[in-house]
């Protein structure tokens, strides 16, 4: 099992791929996680999504790639009612979006050389693929919010899936609610959502934090192909009818 982890993208992204011995194999994947990092990283000023915030740029005049995120946040933002949306505090900011997407495409990049038994993680959202070591199903860990070194449960799944998670725990209250522009106030301590990709999968967990338990799972629950695990502040947890089927 080749193992590495790389920093990119203000995180740090790891990856386990089965069968292979050789880092070789992810020089591909790898230059892409910072070719996209070169362009959507708003700590960035000389990347084009600032250079685009900043009027300095138009949509056209910019890579491909980002008018298809632009399209990709707006889409989004029309299935959440405006729980999620490319702006943060009215800056321009489609990170919510770009991170999972990001994973996503280092994934197909990696299952498109040949190696299609591989997890890649970032900043604790995972894309898996294939089967893990010894040909078992891969196993996704949901870190306790209010005890941070406990796992309160696993998941798995006997196919491709992908899993996300906001909330407070380790950046405070970095979720806006692209409504009111100010920290969301859910009374929710963390939102996990499975999926059978990471890009939506990683949106969907930051609108429906934003949106609150009774909310969110209530939606989650009409969504094709995607559950949910909520933590409440009191410790109890919520989830939608069909996440038991990933508890293992």
């Amino acid at each position: 099992m080749l193992r590495h982890a790389e920093p990119v993208m203000g995180t740090v992204v790891s990856f386990a791929v089965r069968g292979a011995d050789d880092l070789a194999v992810l020089a591909g994947p790898i230059a892409e996680l910072h070719r996209l990092d070169a362009l959507f990283s708003t700590y960035r000023a000389e990347s084009e999504i600032s250079r685009l915030g900043r009027g300095e740029l138009t949509v056209e005049q910019c890579d491909p790639l980002v008018g298809e995120v632009l399209t990709s946040c707006r889409a989004v933002a029309a299935e959440t009612d405006g729980y999620f949306s490319e702006r943060a505090g009215g800056e321009l900011d489609p990170s919510g979006w770009v991170k999972g997407w990001a994973v996503e495409r280092a994934s197909a990049l990696l299952a498109q050389a040949g190696h299609p038994d591989h997890s890649i993680t970032g900043g604790g959202d995972v894309r898996a693929r294939g089967r893990s070591e010894e040909g078992r199903p891969w196993r996704v860990g949901v870190v306790d919010p209010h005890q941070p070194d406990r796992v309160l449960a696993v998941l798995t799944a006997a196919h491709d899936f992908a899993v996300a998670t906001s909330g407070t725990a380790e950046r405070g209250e970095h979720i806006l609610d692209p409504r009111t522009r100010r920290p969301a106030a859910t009374g929710m301590s963390s939102v996990t959502v499975v999926g059978p990709e990471l890009s939506r999968t990683d949106a969907y967990a930051t609108a429906a934090y934003a949106m609150g338990p009774i909310r969110a799972l209530t939606w989650l629950t009409k969504l094709p192909d995607h559950e949910a695990l909520a933590v409440l502040p009191d410790g109890r947890r919520l989830g939608t009818p069909g996440i038991s089927r990933y508890l293992g």
